[in-house]
C-alpha cells in the first residue's frame, strides 16, 4: 500500500464510520499521512481524528477509537496503535506494501507524487495562486519553481515580477507570465534572501542547484563546489544515482532480464540475501520513495522547493549503496530478487528524474 492508496484508506475508514451512524462529519478531501512523530510507532501516521474532533462534537481519542476497526479491516493494514490526543499509527504489510509501491512509482512516471488528475482545468475545487517577486535573481527563480510545484498539487499559478533580466531566460531557462509592478493589493510574497553575483557563470545546472537547494532564508554560495564531479555535491550525488539507475536497465537488457516489482531481499531459491549493503539500503530507501508525494505537497504549500531538492539528496544517499546489489555478480543467473531489485533502481530513477524536471534540471542518463 502507497502513501497515497494509505490516505484513501483512511477516508474510506471516515466514510463507513459516517454510514454506521457512528461519526457525523462530512468526509475530508484529504487524509494526510506522514511517518510517525516523536512517540508514534509503525510505519505512517494520521492525524484524522485530531481533524475531525471538533465537528464530531468528541474528543480526539474517541473519534480515533472509532476510526480504529474500520481501518483494521482494511487490506494491507496488520495493526493500528492510538498515541497521544488521538493519533492513528498504522502498520503496514510491509512486502506487499513495497512491491505496491514500486508498481505505483513505475506506473505513475514521472508524475508520481503529483495530485489526482493535475491537469483537469473544469475542477471547481483547483486553487488559483498569484506569485509575484522582486526583481532578483533568485526570487524569480524559486517563485518559477514553486509554480511548478503547486500545479504538480492540482493549483492554477501565475507568476510575475517587478524586473526581468534576459539573460535569466538564455542561460538558466527561467519564464515568468509577466513583468511589471503589480497592484497595490497584490504584494512581493516571494522573497528569499538574494543571491550574490555569479551564478550565471555556474551555468544552468547547477546555477538553478546552488539557488534553490538552500532554504530560502539561507544565502546561497555559488562557487565551483556546485560544478565538481565528487560526493562532497550534492548535486553531483543525485545526478549520478540517476545515471547508475539508468545504467542497471541497459546492463540488465544485455544480460537478458527485464524489471518486474517483488521482493528484493530473496535469490533464485528463495533463500533469504543478507547482504549488508542490501539489507540496510533497501529499507531506507523505500521509506524515502514513499516520502516522495508527501514531500512534494509540502514543498508547494509552503513555496519551498529546497525541500525537494533536500529530499532528492536523501533519495540518492539511500540509493547509491542499494544499486551495486541490483545486478548479478559472477556465475549468478538473473533471478526474481534481480528483477525485483531492478523494478527498484528503475524506481529511484523516475523519481530523481521527476524531482529534478521539477527544479528545472536536467538528469542525464550518462555522468
Amino acid at each position: 500500500m502507497t502513501p497515497v492508496e494509505l490516505s484513501r484508506t483512511v477516508l474510506h475508514a471516515v466514510r463507513r464510520a459516517v454510514d454506521a451512524g457512528e461519526l457525523s462529519v462530512s468526509v475530508p478531501e484529504r487524509a494526510v499521512v506522514a511517518p510517525p512523530g516523536p512517540g508514534g510507532c509503525g510505519d505512517y501516521a494520521t492525524s484524522i481524528a485530531l481533524q475531525l474532533a471538533r465537528p464530531a462534537g468528541q474528543p480526539p481519542l474517541k473519534v480515533a477509537e472509532v476510526l480504529r476497526p474500520h481501518l483494521l479491516g482494511a487490506d494491507g493494514i496488520t495493526d493500528v496503535v492510538l498515541t497521544g490526543p488521538g493519533f492513528l499509527n498504522i502498520c503496514l504489510d510491509r512486502g506487499a506494501s513495497d512491491v505496491g509501491l514500486v508498481r505505483e512509482i513505475l506506473r505513475r512516471g514521472d508524475r508520481y507524487g503529483y495530485a489526482d488528475r493535475p491537469d483537469r482545468p473544469d475542477r471547481p475545487d483547483r486553487r488559483v495562486v498569484q506569485l509575484h517577486c522582486p526583481h532578483e535573481l533568485r526570487a524569480v527563480v524559486v517563485a518559477e519553481v514553486a509554480a511548478r510545484l503547486l500545479r504538480s498539487q492540482g493549483a492554477l499559478v501565475r507568476v510575475s515580477t517587478e524586473g526581468f533580466e534576459p539573460a535569466w531566460t538564455s542561460v538558466l531557462g527561467v519564464v515568468v507570465d509577466a513583468v511589471g509592478r503589480a497592484p497595490a493589493e497584490l504584494p512581493v510574497n516571494v522573497r528569499p534572501v538574494p543571491a550574490p553575483a555569479g551564478v550565471l557563470a555556474l551555468g544552468r545546472d547547477a546555477g538553478r542547484w546552488a539557488l534553490l537547494h538552500p532554504a530560502a532564508h539561507d544565502r546561497p554560495r555559488v562557487g565551483d563546489q556546485h560544478l565538481v564531479q565528487r560526493e562532497s555535491n550534492p548535486l553531483f550525488r543525485v545526478r549520478y544515482a540517476h545515471a547508475r539507475a539508468r545504467a542497471a536497465t541497459r546492463n540488465a537488457a544485455d544480460l537478458g532480464f527485464m524489471a518486474e516489482p517483488g521482493p528484493v531481499t530473496g535469490s533464485g531459491s528463495g533463500t533469504p540475501t543478507v547482504t549488508t549493503p542490501l539489507a540496510d539500503a533497501a529499507p531506507e530507501l523505500l521509506a524515502a520513495l514513499a516520502d516522495h508525494p508527501r514531500v512534494l505537497a509540502a514543498a508547494a504549500d509552503h513555496r519551498a522547493p529546497d525541500r525537494l531538492a533536500r529530499h532528492l539528496v536523501t533519495v540518492a544517499d539511500a540509493a547509491l549503496p542499494f544499486l551495486p546489489t541490483v545486478l548479478p555478480r559472477g556465475g549468478e543467473k538473473p533471478s526474481a530478487a534481480h528483477r525485483a531489485r531492478l523494478a527498484l533502481a528503475e524506481a529511484v530513477g523516475t523519481v530523481l528524474a521527476g524531482g529534478l524536471a521539477l527544479l528545472g534540471i536536467d538528469a542525464p542518463d550518462h555522468l
